[in-house]
């Protein structure tokens, strides 16, 4: 085995009670493309966190030429010549390309920053690929391939004996992604490690000299490409899928959500939803399962009518609730009180109700007590719960005026065994009263237990199976 190894034994990482590494154990060669797998949720972001040095594990150690690693101190492990490649650009907008080279290169504000210097090694880098890269451009007009080209030359500018990417084909076109594998094959030539992060398998079969599949925040198989199967893969990286269930056994209404030929972009302006078609009825729950990345965001944002959509139509009921997947990017205010992110929802379209106060408390009240919120008082900051009653107040806020459409995205993500089961108790009585569900979550437990129909994005494109997707 070779002294370059980079070894990681028994690591294991809890945020509360999510366990997201459970005694996870894989070895990272020198001179080869190791593709790390799995589901959200897997674990494969934390381990890359571990290895980055932006998280110290609760047990377990990494060695790299049988030297133990300084975990959970980034700035010493980038020194070391561990550098990623971010899926979303770490990138400021408003600077120059220059500026933005500069900035990484930069270690202290003492001597003289001279931008020439700063920034030497990392055009050196761009010239040796054949990449022409004007440093006066403005970061932001740049398109995405580009952009991920500066990230890659931050990372390649200082020491990159171990390069890990995430997500890197994302929102790239195909012949960007073509490029970018053979960028990762030289770099492996070159004698680095290389380990991608990502979910299309027909990328990494044609990549990956060996590949690492997390389930669950534990490692369920480790191949090389010579023995690489894609159905095999599929399957590792899903497990057994339950057999959808039909939670509601009360007749289904009449179509109430149409949506045809949608096309919608992704926040850089790439392709994220590719002309699907659906339709649900009122009292129907339909579930849209996947891995992430594949367009679910943006489905739900054009649904739900706050994402504009290039093409196709759609047709919904009137009340449109939308329960965010993170919420506390896109659900709450955190410096704002409980009572203040409840008034923030439908009931400020309430005519007359948003100007007496005495009306709007005594409402608040009750859909904290209604949804079970424990909180202090009305007027404590929301970041103040715990992210189960967070994400109550979320719920309560979105269903208190009985919608007739409700837009979730992955609404237990982080919950306990509890608070689960109290959102989909929720989920499931909006669908009783006649709302039409549009549930999307990489959960297919979830899925399974709330959804009549279930269908699976997949590069923005509906599939009838998750293994079938994933392939």
């Amino acid at each position: 085995m070779s002294e370059a190894t980079l070894r990681v034994e028994g690591v294991t990482k809890a945020f509360g009670s999510v366990v997201a590494l459970n005694a996870v154990s894989v070895e990272f060669l020198p001179g080869e493309v190791h593709a790390v797998l799995g589901e959200n949720g897997a674990g494969k972001s934390t381990l890359m966190n571990v290895l980055g040095g932006f998280l110290t594990p609760d047990e377990g150690t990494v060695s790299y030429r049988g030297e133990a690693l300084p975990l959970g101190q980034a700035a010493e492990m980038r020194q070391r010549g561990f550098a990623m490649v971010h899926q979303h650009f770490m990138l400021v907008p408003n600077f120059t390309v220059g500026e933005n080279l500069a900035l990484d290169a930069l270690q202290d504000l003492r001597g003289r920053l001279a931008q020439p210097d700063l920034i030497a090694s990392a055009l050196e880098r761009a010239k040796s690929l054949g990449w022409s890269i004007d440093v006066d451009d403005r970061t932001d007009d740049l398109p995405v391939g580009t952009q991920q080209r500066i990230e890659i030359l931050k990372a390649l500018a200082g020491p990159s004996d171990v390069i890990i990417f995430d997500e890197p084909t994302a929102v790239l076109v195909p012949s960007e992604v073509e490029e970018l594998l053979g960028l990762l094959r030289r770099l492996a030539e070159e004698g680095r490690i290389v380990i991608l992060i990502a979910h299309k398998l027909s990328e990494i079969l044609a990549v990956a000299d060996r590949i690492t599949v997390l389930r669950r925040g534990r490692v369920v198989a480790q191949t090389t490409q010579m023995e690489a199967n894609a159905a095999q893969i599929a399957e590792w990286m899903v497990g057994d899928v339950p057999a959808p269930q039909s939670p509601l056994q009360e007749a289904l209404g009449e179509k109430a959500v149409r949506v045809k030929d949608l096309v919608v972009s992704g926040d850089r302006g790439e392709p994220a939803v590719r002309g699907i078609s659906f339709e649900i009825r009122s009292g129907e729950v339909l579930g849209i399962g996947g891995v992430d990345g594949n367009g679910q965001t943006e489905l739900a944002e054009a649904v739900a009518g706050i994402r504009s959509r290039k093409g196709g139509d759609i047709v919904t009921p009137n009340g449109v609730a939308f329960i965010p997947p993170d919420r506390q990017r896109a659900g709450l205010a955190l410096s704002l009180s409980v009572e203040d992110n409840l008034w923030s929802g439908p009931v400020q379209r309430r005519q007359g109700l948003v100007l007496n106060r005495k009306r709007l408390w005594n409402w608040s009240r009750g859909v904290v007590q209604d949804y079970e919120i424990k909180v202090g008082n009305l007027s404590d900051p929301v970041r103040s719960l715990s992210g189960g009653n967070q994400q109550k107040v979320v719920v309560g806020r979105e269903l208190s005026e009985s919608p007739g459409l409700l837009v979730v995205v992955n609404p237990t993500r982080g919950l306990d065994v509890r608070a689960t089961e109290f959102v989909h108790r929720r989920i499931l009585d909006a669908a009783r009263a006649g709302a039409a569900v549009l549930l999307i979550s990489t959960d297919s437990d979830e899925l399974a237990a709330l959804a009549h129909r279930i269908l699976y994005l997949s590069r923005g494109e509906l599939r009838d199976s998750l293994v079938g997707a994933t392939a």
